[in-house]
């Protein structure tokens, strides 16, 4: 249990890593200190809402399946922001969603996943998360991309390119970038990191050999989700489906 000496000394010691980090990137010239501090207020804020209900949650299926959903909008909606896609970011829900769906279903239907609020809100928001991750940064990487070699698109298809060629020849190795993380991750777990879901089982009381599967299955579906997802925003920037405002105008323009 704990008592009030421990939430005082959670408090500073959350307040140190939000300053540091504010002030580490504020001194260096990366960023101001206000994303930390919004970030920070708002995971407490989310974590607070999210445990006074979760309990009610888990025990009812029909609202496990509404949990879901939300973490998947929340998951766009951030992904959209973050690319500044505009009235285009509801595309970014195809790669999210894309290798998600399948990989949870695949889970439950072979069984090594119970059909449980417990088993599938956490399973579920990490594989979300993954995909979220790994389609604003494959997403940034492609549009970026585009704008800085437009010279060389443009060069392409004078050469005969179609455009989703040309645009597909240009971004596939920037946006490939993403599946870094997991890559590294599913590498080095063990040696360098001990994910959450291995955790969290030991602290349940679990065998180790069943934490440890576990852990790899879900390692093993992000790679397979998050490489669906790069893939997916690959194809959608290549065909002009996800772009930015900015980019818009210049198509009109040519």
């Amino acid at each position: 249990m704990i008592i009030a000496t421990d939430w005082v000394r959670l408090l500073v010691v959350c307040v140190i890593f939000t300053a540091a980090a504010g002030a580490i990137a504020w001194s260096t010239g990366l960023t101001s200190p206000r994303p930390f501090v919004k970030a920070a207020a708002r995971a407490v804020l989310q974590l607070a809402a999210v445990s006074a209900v979760i309990t009610f949650v888990l025990t009812h299926l029909s609202l496990t399946g509404v949990f879901l959903v939300v973490m998947a909008t929340v998951a766009v909606a951030t992904s959209a922001k973050r690319t500044g896609t505009g009235r285009r970011g509801a595309w970014v829900a195809a790669p999210i969603l894309v290798g998600t769906v399948p990989a949870l279903g695949l889970l439950v239907t072979t069984g090594l996943l119970p059909i449980e609020g417990i088993a599938l809100i956490p399973v579920g928001g990490i594989l979300i998360g993954g995909a979220m991750t790994a389609t604003t940064l494959s997403a940034r990487r492609a549009l970026d991309t585009l704008d800085e070699r437009h010279g060389e698109y443009e060069a392409a298809l004078a050469l005969g390119f179609v455009e989703p060629a040309a645009a597909r020849f240009l971004v596939r190795q920037p946006a490939a970038e993403a599946l870094l993380p997991p890559l590294d991750q599913t590498r080095t777990v063990g040696l360098v990191t001990l994910p959450g879901a291995f955790v969290g089982m030991l602290l349940g009381g679990a065998p180790v050999w069943q934490a440890g599967a576990l852990q790899i299955v879900v390692l093993l579906g992000l790679l397979a989700v998050e490489a669906a997802a790069v893939t997916t925003v690959v194809e959608l920037v290549a065909r002009g489906v996800i772009r930015r405002a900015s980019q818009e105008e210049e198509v009109r323009l040519t």
